[in-house]
């Protein structure tokens, strides 16, 4: 009885803060005002304390610009824990675009959907990420292509960092700088997340969002440590390759940190 209330607790939570805010951000995209950045990150601030999750920043988001942030990802929420720290903009899959309410909300936010099996579009896609780097929007990449099951990092695709490369051209001094940011769901009502719970936090593609969405609004109180390294500087005679090596391995480190609770002992 009481996850049954929880849950509409939430859902009612959710209908509330979304029904007020969004008349304000279609107006906002309407009219081009800088609201429309500032607005998800107050909905997703407030939607992270309504399903319990409580999110620890180590390290800071980088004051260079243009700023790409190249991530692990776990799970959905993960746009709500990186939304809730800072205005980002996200690179997401062409298929979120068409999910029943996560592809509404990512589209309010002004997520850029990207095609990656048709490479006839790639070059339009790109250009709209590198055009929102230039505009000094913080651009979110989650670089594995998939979500994980949450105790490790995939290789990353080298050829999704092209977004870098297009913006290099009109970037302040040719340069655009990529931030490693590791997501690690550390702990749930206060203890370490061990195996059992760990399905809590992952999200693999193979299994359905309904039910997971539900058994995390379920268990709430859930620990997100997201940290930041320093970001790297991204320019014309760069490697792609090694740069996606490198930034792999940082948030590869930032992950394994998280998990053996060595960021705060």
């Amino acid at each position: 009885m009481m996850a049954v209330l929880r849950i509409l607790l939430v859902l009612s939570a959710f209908l509330a803060l979304t029904l007020a805010l969004l008349p304000v951000q279609v107006v906002a995209l309407g009219l081009g005002h800088s609201i429309m950045r500032r607005l998800p990150r107050w909905w997703h601030r407030i939607m992270c304390r309504v399903v319990g999750l409580r999110v620890r920043t180590h390290g800071r988001l980088s004051s260079e610009r243009p700023l790409l942030l190249v991530s692990n990802h776990v799970s959905w929420k993960d746009i709500l824990v990186l939304g809730s720290v800072a205005e980002l903009v996200f690179i997401a899959k062409s298929e979120v675009r068409t999910w029943p309410v996560l592809g509404w909300l990512a589209r309010l936010q002004r997520s850029v959907f990207v095609e990656r099996q048709e490479r006839r579009k790639t070059g339009a896609q790109i250009s709209e990420v590198s055009q929102r780097l230039i505009a000094g929007e913080v651009v979110v990449l989650f670089a594995e292509g998939t979500t994980s099951d949450g105790n490790r990092v995939m290789p990353f695709n080298a050829s999704l960092f092209g977004a870098a490369s297009a913006a290099l051209r009109l970037a302040p001094e040719g340069k655009v700088h990529i931030q490693p940011v590791s997501i690690a769901y550390v702990g749930i009502h206060g203890m370490p997340m061990g195996r059992y719970h760990r399905p809590v936090a992952g999200w693999p593609g193979d299994v359905a969002l309904g039910p997971h969405l539900l058994r995390v609004i379920r268990h709430g109180a859930i620990d997100v440590d997201v940290v930041f390294a320093e970001a790297i500087p991204f320019d014309a005679g760069t490697d792609r390759k090694k740069t996606a090596r490198l930034v792999e391995a940082r948030v590869r480190d930032g992950l394994v940190r998280a998990l053996r609770g060595e960021l705060n002992g």
